[in-house]
């Protein structure tokens, strides 16, 4: 099996689509990142890819108004154009309707900001320390109509510090995206997944059964 051709979807800076394309650069990496795409057209993301060599592209949604659906068949034409097979968001602010998702289901991932089905939505870093847990983390699930819902491929867990503020851990999430991300899409793009359900099997083994306990027991 060649390598999946893949397309990240970006509004901003693309912090986890530059994770990604380092990690994609391997030679035995089972994916390859065809074309960033944005819905802003001076996304800082966008300069980052081109100095990668990769195809860029702007599909304004601006220009469509309340239309979400003609904005997206405009992606959509532009994805199967390059023959896209995998689709992954990395911090593309746009709510995508049903129509959108119904075409990528199974091939679209996106990574959250917390432990799903714990804080979706927004502001999960001060939920989650107004809630006061201890661990927290990333999610990396394919997509759904329902928001933060889709079957979960991978997570990573960061302990929460008395000390924390939501920046603060924030960067420390954001650590853990940057790893997840990229081994969340080797995983999908070589085909150790499957959708069983809600639940997303994965073969690959877990790790041993290390507990990761926050406060650290001495």
């Amino acid at each position: 099996m060649g390598k999946r051709r893949v397309a990240i979807l970006i509004s901003g800076r693309g912090s986890n689509m530059a994770a990604l394309i380092a990690a994609a650069k391997a030679p035995d990496f089972p994916a390859q990142i065809v074309l960033v795409m944005s819905n802003i057209a001076d996304a800082g993301g966008l300069a980052v890819a081109r100095d990668n060599g990769i195809e860029t592209l702007t599909v304004e949604s601006k220009p469509y108004g309340k239309d979400r659906e003609a904005f997206e068949r405009a992606m959509h034409r532009e994805l199967e154009a390059r023959d896209v097979e995998l689709v992954c968001l990395a911090g593309f602010l746009r709510l995508l309707t049903p129509w959108f998702v119904r075409q990528w289901d199974g091939r679209m991932l996106n990574i959250h900001p917390a432990l799903l089905p714990s804080y979706r939505g927004l502001h999960t870093h001060e939920r989650a320390l107004a809630d006061g847990v201890k661990i927290h983390g990333a999610t990396v699930h394919f997509v759904v109509p329902e928001v933060d819902s889709g079957p979960i491929v991978m997570q990573g867990a960061v302990p929460v510090r008395d000390d924390d503020t939501p920046d603060t851990l924030a960067a420390r999430v954001l650590r853990a995206e940057h790893r997840i991300y990229a081994e969340a899409l080797r995983l999908v793009a070589g085909g150790q997944t499957r959708l069983d359900g809600a639940a997303c099997k994965v073969a690959a083994p877990s790790q041993d059964d290390d507990v990761l306990i926050s406060p650290r027991i001495e």
